[in-house]
């Protein structure tokens, strides 16, 4: 069993990119279990940072509390999860009584300000999902909260753990390709997946402050990671032209819809289990529709997304993000003074995958052990041949990034980190940040500056 201590030196860790990183805890090194509380038991939380939690980990971590505003949702997250500890439709009620060491936040997007603040006016480091917020100025807010209780904040950044993006990191830190100078970074959602954003609280922008800060700070906290630098200034335009109010018909849900014949995004959420069970069987409680139709009137998020964003080290990064595309996958292009390092996932006709749009989705969410693969990548050197490289590729949990993560932050959190995989609220604000400044630039028509938007002023090279 790993010692109390040495989950302090993960998450100090875990933290490095944090405002305030603190050595020194409050966790009562004589017990046995780290103290774990949940908020928010939808389904990233209840499965990923939940269950896979409790089959994984429970010899060196409990949980002590589950806190969600629905209280059915709540109870099925608690037999889901097969937990031992009571729930909480009352938030504080849950921190006062069950003191936890660690508070995971997953619930939605714009409301994680409130519970990451509250977990740090609480006395506990906290774990949050991404994105870290919504706006900037609870961005300002989450910043200040840590720096005055000297708390840590972990964001689960899992795609930088995927072996394959791994594999780009380690060529760039090698310096393969000499000083970056510029990047081109595309990704495809396609009709199942990037519908699927349209029908959840995801396509209201005051929930999720729009897919250029929920989805693509993914793909941001990726490119700053590769980059090794901070933006600086962001342009953008985006458009919502295929969902919404843009769609040639419309009805209350898809299961109450006269349109299931002709629509082909028709979605029967009763015969997905887990989904109804989680969702439709109570709805009652807090009005939250699961099913929502995707041509809805009040969508208010883009479909399609483009950015330029320039970093402290002069790098120039082209970004796009389209929700409708045929394919789910996603395509970059890294040049250098010395050469170029040319990557893709899932592109059908580079990658020949076997499996259906769907399916690939399924995998990606799923914590099952899924089919092993490689992947190819292009390290092309200027004067020279190209070389492709083929990297060991895993099919589930974001291509083997959510393992990883998790191992780190609770087995081994110890072992090295040559790559710097571990993100804190920097990261996480940073991240977030980008897409922030994106839709600010939409939205006024022109370029946001990065240090305009919190007290965080952008660096040339990441510490």
């Amino acid at each position: 069993m790993k010692s109390r201590r040495e989950f302090l030196t993960s998450i100090a860790m875990l933290s490095a990119g944090s405002t305030f990183a603190s050595s020194a805890f409050s966790f009562n090194l004589n017990k046995k279990k780290l103290k774990v509380a949940l908020v928010g038991t939808g389904a990233r939380g209840t499965t990923f940072w939940g269950k896979r939690l409790i089959d994984t980990y429970s010899d060196i971590l409990e949980f002590v509390g589950l806190s969600d505003i629905n209280p059915g949702r709540l109870e099925f997250a608690k037999n889901y999860m097969k937990a031992k500890c009571p729930t909480y439709v009352d938030f504080d009620k849950m921190m006062v009584e069950t003191k936890p060491d660690l508070l995971i936040v997953t619930t939605k997007d714009s409301t994680h300000h409130q519970f990451i603040i509250k977990g740090l006016d609480f006395g506990c480091d906290v774990l949050t999902e991404k994105p870290l917020t919504t706006d900037e100025r609870k961005c300002q807010d989450i910043l200040d909260a840590e720096r005055r209780n000297k708390k840590n904040l972990i964001v689960g950044f899992n795609y930088r753990w995927n072996p394959y993006v791994t594999k780009v990191k380690e060529l760039l830190q090698n310096n393969e390709i000499g000083q970056i100078t510029s990047v081109d970074f595309h990704w495809y959602l396609n009709n199942y997946h990037g519908a699927s954003y349209f029908r959840r609280w995801h396509g209201l922008r005051q929930s999720s402050g729009t897919l250029l800060v929920h989805k693509a700070t993914h793909h941001f906290d990726l490119l700053n990671w590769w980059i090794d630098s901070d933006p600086m200034e962001v342009f953008a335009y985006g458009d919502l032209e295929h969902y919404g109010s843009k769609g040639p018909f419309r009805g209350k849900n898809c299961r109450n819809c006269h349109f299931t014949e002709e629509c082909k995004y028709y979605w029967d959420i009763t015969k997905d289990s887990f989904s109804k069970k989680m969702y439709a069987d109570h709805e009652e409680h807090d009005g939250y529709i699961r099913d929502n139709c995707l041509f809805r009137e009040e969508i208010n998020i883009y479909d399609k997304m483009s950015a330029q964003i320039k970093y402290a080290n002069n790098v120039v990064l082209n970004y796009s993000l389209n929700t409708y595309s045929p394919y789910e996958g996603w395509k970059v292009s890294i040049t250098g003074h010395n050469g170029k390092i040319e990557a893709w996932l899932d592109v059908p006709w580079f990658s020949k995958s076997k499996f259906s749009q769907d399916d690939l989705h399924k995998m990606e969410m799923s914590q099952d052990e899924m089919p092993q693969d490689t992947q190819a990548l292009i390290l092309h050197k200027n004067w020279q041949d190209y070389n492709t490289i083929f990297v060991p590729f895993d099919r589930s949990g974001h291509g083997g990034g959510d393992g990883r993560l998790q191992d780190k932050i609770f087995r081994n959190p110890l072992n090295p980190d040559p790559y710097k995989h571990a993100a804190g609220s920097r990261d996480g604000a940073m991240a977030a940040l980008i897409g922030i400044a994106a839709r600010n630039s939409i939205e006024t028509g022109v370029p946001v500056k990065i240090g305009s938007l919190t007290d965080l002023q952008p660096r040339a090279k990441r510490m």
